[in-house]
């Protein structure tokens, strides 16, 4: 959620560190500080708001010093001011922080005990305060620091600067990802690659539990044990172009028209050279050893495996079990040991996921991870990672993650389909002929922007709206209704469309517009009879469909978008697109912030 950097530099540090930040904006932030080294002696910046408003500061009150921490927060406990803003001191030592510190009101009150008084309401403090308190018993920086990590309870990314250590940085990780840049006479701690990529390409990554003593010229890191451990240094590939909006008002909007490019990559990585063959390049999964699927994600990834659900057991015949992670471990639901327990996420470090991976290791056959990130912490603690290509994905709002997902997930289903004997050797290669021609399509399907631009600035007005789907276009309404919530902030609910006689339909008049998703498919017929009680009530129907679906329903139809005919299976990821550009221009006409929404975090690591 928040971002971490830290310099250990050769130059004035403080540019350097507002532009790292500046990288990692897309986290979700309501406040930015950075502290440096000046001299030996501790000095900070902190803003509340945009980085601009600490950019502004630091013009009229500059940083000085080689050596500095910095940190967007996304405030969890207490609000988001400038005295809960990050770094945090406490004499001499500085603290930034992800996570969430679960002992917090523990520590604190013995360190009251003390005569140690707190000055804010974040849990992040206490860590600074007991840091000095062993500092004034005598302790050094390294032991300091590490007395107060076994003390604390929780999830933690930890960066520490002290006083008269212009040469040291100490790093921690429990929960919350870490990585160390390695350069030249100089290094770096960060949240992710992203916010590392203009300084060095040279990456190594903490595991859960390990300390890192960082200076310039070393890199010690010990376990959770407390072992020297030996981390490999990884050479990381982050464009420039991956976090530039590349001629596009909105990274939302860019990465919105870059889903045929990615999905071919995707496909390109595992499909044969003939097309007809699938390949995991990354390990196989055996689906014979298999009885259950348990899929398990957060938001966007749940809705993706919503629509899994129906490929494993349509294409499979595989049963399958659809979790939200935050409920997953909590509900202790067994894992009988033939199970395939996979799980999705496009950061690879949400927390709940993560939680719900470790509860499912050594119950499950075998664990499997859907991610865009292969460094990632679910993709290095499961059996198999598969990566689905996205690239960088800046937007707070998924988009191409959640296209992509799909793909790979699909791809995923159609092999267990081909392995299990519900596939035929010619009914696999009809279906990925069809896949193979999806990139097309969805540039086809980009096409329709004029006509949901026009259908958003009606919608703007509204304060409610409601999407219904049938079969697999049920996941895809959820997804819709997310996406508008997310950055336009208009309320958006979704209903499998047989259940709106079942209550959805009281709150229908002529002020609620309702978006049906529905290609010309087998239950076609159904959702058009559902459709057509809406608009009975006075409703105001956006009807998305294929020229097919369209022949006969001009009568009462409040808006129509038509899309390309594609193949029943595919039609969630093509029906995606307006779903996606519906939401973005909604929220362009409203003047909300589309990339950066408010209280929304890009990658969520606290549960």
């Amino acid at each position: 959620m928040c971002g971490i950097i830290g310099v250990l530099g050769r130059h004035e540090v403080a540019p350097t560190l507002v532009e790292a930040l500046k990288r990692l904006e897309y986290r979700g932030y309501d406040s930015a500080g950075i502290a440096t080294l000046k001299d030996g002696r501790l000095d900070r910046r902190r803003a509340v708001g945009k980085l601009v408003n600490l950019s502004d500061l630091l013009v009229h009150e500059p940083l000085a010093g080689k050596a500095g921490i910095g940190h967007t927060r996304w405030a969890t406990h207490g609000a988001p001011n400038l005295a809960n803003t990050h770094p945090h001191c406490a004499g001499p030592v500085a603290v930034v922080h992800n996570g969430i510190i679960e002992n917090y009101r523990e520590l604190r009150s013995e360190l009251a005990g003390s005569g140690i008084a707190h000055e804010t309401d974040t849990d992040t403090e206490t860590v600074a305060l007991l840091t000095r308190s062993f500092l004034d018993q005598g302790a050094t920086p390294v032991e300091a620091a590490k007395k107060t990590i076994a003390r604390l309870e929780g999830a933690y990314a930890l960066l520490f600067l002290f006083d008269g250590e212009p040469d040291l940085l100490i790093a921690a990780r429990k929960g919350s990802p870490l990585a160390i840049g390695h350069g030249d006479g100089e290094m770096f701690v960060g949240s992710d690659a992203i916010a590392l990529a203009p300084l060095t390409d040279s990456i190594t990554y903490l595991e859960e539990g390990d300390i890192a003593i960082v200076t310039r010229d070393s890199l010690t890191i010990t376990d959770v044990n407390g072992a020297l451990a030996n981390r490999e240094i990884k050479t990381i590939r982050v464009s420039a172009g991956a976090v530039d909006k590349g001629g596009y008002k909105h990274f939302m909007a860019k990465e919105i028209a870059q889903q045929p490019t990615v999905i071919g990559e995707a496909l390109s990585h595992y499909l044969s050279d003939s097309g007809h063959e699938i390949i995991l390049p990354e390990g196989d999964v055996d689906f014979t050893g298999v009885d259950r699927l348990v899929l398990v994600a957060c938001g966007t990834a749940y809705y993706a495996c919503l629509t899994a659900k129906y490929w494993f057991e349509q294409l499979a015949g595989l049963p399958v079990d659809v979790d939200i992670a935050s409920e997953f471990r909590y509900r202790q639901p067994p894992i009988p040991d033939r199970s395939l327990a996979v799980f999705v996420s496009q950061s690879g470090e949400t927390a709940d996921t993560l939680a719900a991976l470790r509860y499912c290791a050594g119950r499950a056959r075998s664990i499997l991870s859907v991610v865009n990130v292969p460094e990632s912490s679910i993709a290095r603690e499961s059996d198999l990672a598969l990566p689905i290509h996205a690239g960088a994905e800046i937007g707070v709002a998924s988009t191409k993650a959640f296209t992509c997902q799909l793909t790979v997930l699909l791809l995923l289903a159609l092999k267990a389909g081909r392995a299990r004997g519900h596939l035929g050797a010619e009914d696999l290669a009809d279906r990925l002929s069809a896949l193979r021609g999806l990139p097309a399509l969805l540039n086809r399907a980009l096409e329709c922007d004029q006509e949901v631009h026009a259908a958003a600035a009606r919608l703007a007005d509204c304060d409610h709206a409601l999407f219904l789907g049938r079969g697999l276009m049920y996941p895809l309404a959820l997804e819709g209704a997310l996406k508008l919530k997310e950055i336009s902030y208009i309320h958006a609910e979704a209903y499998a469309s047989g259940e709106l006689k079942h209550g959805p339909i009281a709150l229908i008049d002529n002020r609620m517009p309702v978006i049906v998703m529905a290609p010309r498919d087998g239950i076609f017929d159904k959702t058009v009879s559902n459709m057509q009680e809406v608009m009975a009530r006075g409703g105001k129907v956006m009807l998305v469909t294929d020229p097919a679906g369209a022949e006969g329903l001009d009568d009462g139809i409040w808006i129509r978008v038509i899309l390309p005919r594609v193949d029943a299976v595919l039609a969630p990821i093509l029906y995606a697109v307006p779903a996606q550009l519906l939401a973005y221009h909604t929220a362009v006409a409203k003047g909300t912030d589309v990339d950066q929404p408010r209280n929304l975090a890009k990658s969520v690591t606290v549960e």
